[in-house]
């Protein structure tokens, strides 16, 4: 019994996916675009550095996509934070949890934990819900305690909702958007902005991986110039041998 207990429960979250109905669109993110790092750290800090922190992240290692410490001063500390400090938020737990209902998530390391086509995905597929206590709700995410911070950007979408029947005959209610409100960007312009924000969280997660993957590089061309001199080597020291 307790075996079948925890297969249910690690079963769960997958069938309340599956019943959601929701396609992961693919991000199309470009880590070694820096203007589009540097368009998303400015989203990241005007939208979502006030209720979450990022507590493993300081603000000196946007010094890797071409910032200056000066121009990450003026530009993305709205604080009397320094350029050496990490990006942590003055609100408290206890007052996110009083809020929203439960203290909003560090994003240090939430690309890594969600991955970049569940936040794309998740950013754009905001609609408007009177029935939930913040006005809004989410495809990906059903009955999401954040609201839509980014409205303002994308406008207000509307969910058209449709029972429909799945191959294995089971019932599952689908939600088609459709934008009600326009916002201040184009669709395709806050899909670029998304991309933006999106392909900075994932190198929040892993500021050193463009390094990494330049030192992996550079490793495996010196093993494999190692081992032309040790297979000579070992041709040498069995010559000999029949």
């Amino acid at each position: 019994m307790n075996r079948l207990l925890i297969a249910l429960f690690l079963l769960l979250p997958a069938a309340v996916f599956a019943s959601t109905d929701v396609h992961l669109d693919d991000a199309p993110i470009n880590p070694r675009d820096a203007v589009s790092l540097q368009r998303g750290a400015r989203l990241f800090v005007n939208y979502c550095l006030n209720c979450h922190s990022a507590e493993f992240m300081r603000y000196n290692r946007l010094e890797a996509f071409g910032l200056t410490p000066d121009e990450i001063r003026e530009n993305l500390i709205f604080t009397g934070a320094k350029v050496g400090d990490t990006m942590k938020v003055a609100m408290t737990r206890t007052e996110g949890r009083a809020w929203f209902g439960a203290p909003p998530p560090d994003l240090s390391v939430i690309a890594r934990s969600r991955g970049k086509d569940w936040l794309y995905t998740y950013l754009r597929t905001f609609y408007r819900d009177e029935t939930t206590f913040t006005g809004w709700n989410n495809l990906v995410f059903p009955n999401v305690g954040m609201p839509h911070v980014l409205w303002q950007l994308q406008g207000e979408q509307a969910a058209k909702i449709e029972e429909k029947t799945d191959a294995h005959g089971k019932k599952v209610e689908h939600r088609e958007l459709s934008l009600a409100a326009k916002g201040e960007m184009t669709p395709l312009e806050y899909d670029q902005a998304v991309v933006d924000l999106v392909n900075y969280l994932v190198f929040m997660g892993e500021p050193n991986r463009a390094k990494r993957i330049q030192v992996g590089i550079i490793t495996l061309f010196m093993l494999g110039v190692l081992f032309i001199f040790a297979y000579w080597l070992k041709k040498e020291f069995w010559k000999d041998v029949r």
